[in-house]
């Protein structure tokens, strides 16, 4: 809708890159083709929010309690959208192509501790690809400009994600994030420039 919404993703899409490629170092689930496919597919993970009305996408203030629960909605919004898509392809190839591109749409928003949303997801129970994507999305939209915010500074970035590790993120993902941070800056950089 927008040209920050579509750097968001664009950033997103690489952090995730990143991040998958440093955790394959201490993991065997995440192939080639998995990483290939968590950045081609990590732009998709708030496709459900074409379904969420402007007046509480851009609102530029906090959200009431009404307005969350119907931004939360955005998530199963985006499992319908990719099922339904994913269903057609599958009647042309005959197999799934678009589970990656599931798993991070639906896992995006669970958190490690078992209180995001929409199922309450633990731990293990979250696709990797959607701890992923958490970390890369929730880390963008710290250091960014959002309708409702100033972007944080990077220390405080980093602070906050330290305090969310072990409840919010995966801490093997946040150990990969910083494994990795010195070419998450550079990306970040990049489109600063």
């Amino acid at each position: 809708k927008d040209s920050e919404t579509g750097e968001h993703i664009s950033r997103v899409s690489l952090y995730s890159r990143v991040i998958a490629k440093k955790l394959s170092e201490r993991r065997n689930d995440l192939s080639p083709r998995i990483i290939r496919e968590i950045y081609w597919f990590a732009p998709l993970h708030d496709i459900g929010k074409v379904g969420i009305p402007d007046k509480i996408l851009l609102k530029p203030g906090k959200l009431n309690n009404e307005e969350y629960e119907h931004m939360k909605k955005h998530v199963v919004i985006g499992e319908k959208i990719i099922k339904e898509i994913n269903s057609r392809i599958r009647n042309i190839i005959g197999y799934d192509s678009l589970s990656i591109a599931l798993d991070i749409i639906s896992g995006h928003h669970e958190k490690h501790d078992g209180n995001g949303y929409p199922r309450g997801l633990k731990g293990e129970e979250i696709p990797i690809a959607g701890r992923i994507v958490a970390l890369a999305d929730v880390f963008d939209a710290l250091t960014t400009e959002r309708p409702y915010k100033k972007p944080f500074s990077m220390e405080d970035s980093l602070k906050i994600i330290d305090k969310s590790n072990g409840t919010h993120f995966d801490p093997e993902v946040v150990q990969a994030f910083y494994d990795s941070l010195e070419k998450i800056k550079l990306i970040k950089q990049s489109y600063e420039d």
